[in-house]
């Protein structure tokens, strides 16, 4: 048999990993077997309920497998995929970066919402890309740089720019670097960034969905979760144009500090914090004053 040949149908292999996935004699998980095979196979979550008629060759019953293996050792949904949604984008994810969540979402809507899609900008901490990749997607900025510390996170944010049209993807810039170094020597009109904002006395806390998997580089930062915000608030004063704004992604814990933080460095105006779709404290917002000796 070749690896082409046809050796199941979309209902029959729904049916073997809804009963591996639901393992010890529970009943069968279709629920998460559909959404695994629909990921795997990009179609949306119900198309293998609807088409379980549907021929699968061997290799894309073994890479479905492999995928619901994974899901039963722990590994996140995402993870176990290879892929993630993110506003219109579909992106590949694996353990080299975060798994992005609805919540920055919003923060590209911010953006879009205060420069109406222009200028120059910078994504720091890019990670898979999502939010340098849906600016380019969505608006009509003239330059786009997307940097990270990691470059095996840069590689993956590299290959995702194939998920946004062609005539957009010369405009993303990938650099290494710590926070703004990588933009020495430019000027920009926006900085945004979801940095590592939990502290390592957190660790325990989290699920371990996200503490056992997620890249720790991308989730903690020193002095209480603040290393990276402070950090960021900072450097950001001397690279953004006089007026430009910064917009930081935090938790609520830190809100009212990375507030504090920005109001003591004397260089930033119209200083808010902004909601998440829940109401907390999820992101600050800046404007870098025109006096630029302060």
């Amino acid at each position: 048999m070749t690896p082409s040949a046809v050796i199941a149908t979309v209902g029959t292999l729904l049916d073997e990993i809804a009963v591996a996935l639901a393992g010890d004699g529970a009943p069968p998980d279709r629920g998460s077997a559909r959404d695994l095979i629909g990921a795997v196979l990009n179609q949306p979550r119900f198309w293998p309920t609807a088409h379980r008629d549907h021929p699968l060759d061997d290799t894309t019953c073994q890479t479905i497998h492999r995928a619901a293996d994974a899901l039963r050792t722990g590994m996140p949904f995402a993870y176990a995929v290879g892929q993630a949604a993110f506003r219109n984008l579909t992106l590949k994810v694996d353990r080299r970066v975060l798994i992005p969540r609805p919540e920055t979402e919003l923060l590209v809507d911010l953006v879009l919402a205060a420069t109406g899609g222009h200028g120059r900008v910078a994504d720091i901490g890019t990670g898979s890309g999502a939010i340098a990749l849906s600016l380019a997607a969505e608006g009509q900025f003239e330059r786009i740089f997307a940097t990270d510390l990691s470059a095996d996170a840069l590689a993956l944010a590299f290959d995702n720019l194939q998920a946004i049209p062609a005539d957009r993807r010369a405009l993303v810039d990938f650099r290494q670097g710590d926070l703004t170094a990588p933009l020495a020597g430019e000027s920009v009109t926006v900085i945004v960034s979801n940095p590592p904002y939990i502290a390592n006395t957190e660790r325990d806390a989290l699920p371990p969905s996200v503490r056992d998997w997620e890249p720790h580089l991308a989730l903690f930062s020193g002095d209480g979760g603040m290393t990276a915000i402070n950090g960021l608030i900072v450097e950001a004063a001397e690279v953004l144009a006089p007026g430009g704004l910064l917009f930081v992604e935090l938790d609520s814990q830190r809100a009212q500090l990375a507030r504090s933080a920005a109001e003591t460095d004397g260089r930033w105006s119209d200083i808010q914090i902004r909601p998440d779709l829940t109401g907390r404290e999820r992101f600050l917002v800046a404007r870098r004053t025109h006096d630029i000796t302060g």
